[in-house]
């Protein structure tokens, strides 16, 4: 999979830098994450914005440290959290769907992030040998790379989340003047 830049990305300020900002300026109880915006609110809005709030929290962790095995670590688990916001706004398949780990799951209820699922599975092992202790397998190249992917992640499920929350818009390249 290649990396998706974002306009959060191109306009310098990194989502989890955006997070820490505001929790740090706002205190405890300030949220930087958007609220679902349709269907009446209820406790699946609650638990899905506390679940991107996590999210959030776990990318901040990431950019703030500077061992590949960490940012690795938290990068993984902030994707966790976002493919499981999705899963408790969309619903949980069927016990007999089959799926059974959170990224199966996210791939039946919501098939536009299928790709996400297959990449972030792929990293699990990985992630499991961190947590094991062995933090030595992680380079920084590829822990920078699962960064950046999680953060694209995070953009992307907050624009289905809410679409109109402004976390990431089209370029509108405007054509060429002719000459």
């Amino acid at each position: 999979m290649t990396l998706k830049h974002t306009a959060r990305r191109r306009t310098g300020a990194p989502l989890a830098a955006q997070a820490a900002r505001t929790h740090a300026s706002a205190g405890p109880a300030a949220t930087a994450v958007p609220v679902p915006r349709f269907g009446p609110p209820g406790p699946a809005h609650a638990a899905v914005a506390r679940l991107l709030g996590r999210a959030d929290a776990e990318l901040a962790e990431a950019a703030g440290s500077h061992e590949p095995a960490d940012q690795f670590l938290h990068a993984h688990l902030a994707a966790l959290r976002s493919a499981a916001a999705v899963v408790e706004l969309r619903g949980r398949p069927a016990s007999r769907s089959g799926a059974r780990t959170v990224w199966e799951m996210l791939a039946k209820v919501e098939p536009a992030l299928a790709a996400w699922s297959v990449y972030f599975a792929s990293g699990a092992r990985l992630r499991a040998a961190v947590d094991a202790g062995h933090g030595e397998v992680v380079d920084a190249a590829r822990a920078a790379e699962l960064v950046a992917c999680a953060e694209d992640f995070r953009d992307e499920v907050a624009m289905l989340v809410d679409p109109d929350a402004g976390f990431s818009r089209p370029l509108r390249w405007s054509a060429p003047a002719a000459s």
